[in-house]
């Protein structure tokens, strides 16, 4: 039998400018006492955590602030923070200030301050155990400071695992926050390149999602076996859509202009409007191809990021194969493909495979993304090892809309090494 039912979840949203001087008045609301505050040093550098932290003692809570969050979190420092958390703990609920590294960051530490064992016990198999938490979590309140991760509203807690050199990451209803505060005014000090590659993060959570395997195509399933990622349905096409139109309009202007406030507000909302999308839907081969890339960097330093050890940033990991990971599922379903294209560039003409890959090479190209694996330091040599990882990623690959065998994502790395 196929399935006939699909799932809809979402965090609690507060979205403007000025919405997280609020965040004091909603904890207070959730009977929190003591709070752990979450970032990373370059987002505390800012002076916003440090502002809301002081806005939340006002309301008489007590606030313990943690900013060694690491940029693309790693299985080693998601350990430093849930052992920081557990000896500095308990507290009541958990406040996330930053990017998808730091919401990501507090996701593990609530997860392993309410509930027993390490953290490889709940990594998503075959990397880890998958097990499933069985205490309640603490509030969580998710802060973005970038416009891109959506981890704001996702279940999804990211990670490089050092000694295997793969992403993989924990999956679970309970890790999505309670509350998503959404404050334009926090991603103006984002540089171009954080925007640009965080924005493509936004971009493909829009694409995958909406080109996903459709729920009703799944074999049904029991109550006890559903799962966040349930496939393209209708709820999720709306918010995917949506999120397309305002990249359409906004993407290259806030790249360019760091100071386009009404830029800035446009991929804030497009970023939550995709989280809101792929949180229930799902990503596919992109995302699956963006951890090995990821995992498996040698020497790539992009401006903007860290210039302490080498990273392929997330978002900018995951576009490095989308055009042509959606040159081969465009055969699944042409028209999706095509109107996403039409979404993102109105004016595009043709009906073919290469249609949405050529808006997405265009894009890219404006906006500074590297112009394929071949920029951030991967060869032909490299292709095997690629493969193999992103295999390692068959809760993603089983939401993309056709079968994907080692041969198809072989191609696909094969043809990104250079976009133009």
């Amino acid at each position: 039998m196929t399935e006939t039912v699909f799932t809809y979840a979402a965090p609690a949203l507060k979205f403007g400018r000025g919405a997280s001087a609020e965040i004091g008045h909603d904890l207070a609301g959730y009977g929190a006492r003591r709070v752990l505050l979450v970032t990373d040093a370059g987002v505390a550098a800012t002076g916003h955590p440090a502002r809301i932290a002081e806005q939340v003692a006002a309301h008489g809570i007590a606030v313990t602030t943690y900013d060694g969050a690491r940029v693309e979190p790693t299985d080693a420092s998601l350990s430093d923070a849930i052992g920081f958390a557990r000896d500095e703990g308990p507290f009541d609920a958990i406040v996330a200030v930053g990017g998808g590294s730091a919401i990501d960051t507090a996701k593990a530490v609530n997860l392993l301050t309410t509930n027993p064992g390490e953290l490889m016990d709940y990594v998503n198999a075959p990397v880890g155990k998958a097990r499933a938490p069985v205490a309640p979590l603490l509030p969580l309140v998710a802060v973005p400071t970038t416009t891109g991760t959506g981890s704001e509203s996702t279940t999804i807690c990211v990670l490089d695992v050092l000694s295997l050199k793969v992403k993989t990451g924990i999956s679970h209803p309970a890790l999505r926050p309670r509350l998503a505060v959404v404050d334009p005014a926090l991603t103006a000090t984002q540089p171009p390149m954080v925007t640009a590659a965080a924005g493509m993060d936004i971009l493909c959570h829009a694409l995958e999602s909406y080109t996903a395997r459709w729920f009703g195509d799944f074999d049904a399933k029991r109550p006890e076996q559903r799962v966040p990622y349930c496939g393209a349905n209708p709820i999720a096409d709306m918010w995917s859509e949506r999120a397309l139109s305002l990249l359409a309009g906004a993407f290259r202007a806030a790249v360019h202009d760091g100071g386009d406030e009404g830029a800035r507000e446009q991929m804030a909302m497009a970023a939550t409007f995709a989280g809101l999308g792929f949180g229930n839907a799902g990503v596919h081969v992109p995302h699956a191809n963006a951890y090995p890339i990821a995992g498996r960097v040698r020497s790539f330093r992009p401006e903007g990021y860290p210039a302490d050890e080498p990273i392929v940033p997330h978002g900018m990991a995951v576009s490095l194969t989308a055009p042509e990971a959606f040159r081969f599922t465009f055969d699944a379903a042409p028209e999706r493909h095509l109107h996403a294209a039409r979404l993102l560039e109105p004016d595009v003409t043709g009906s073919g495979p290469d249609v949405l890959p050529g808006v997405l090479a265009r894009l890219m190209r404006d906006i500074g993304i590297p112009n394929g694996l071949a920029e951030v330091g991967y060869g032909a040599g490299d292709v095997d090892d690629l493969v193999a990882g992103s295999l390692q990623q068959q809760r993603l690959l089983a939401t993309a809309p056709k079968p994907v065998t080692p041969e198809d994502l072989a191609t696909v790395f094969q043809g990104s090494m250079e976009h133009w």
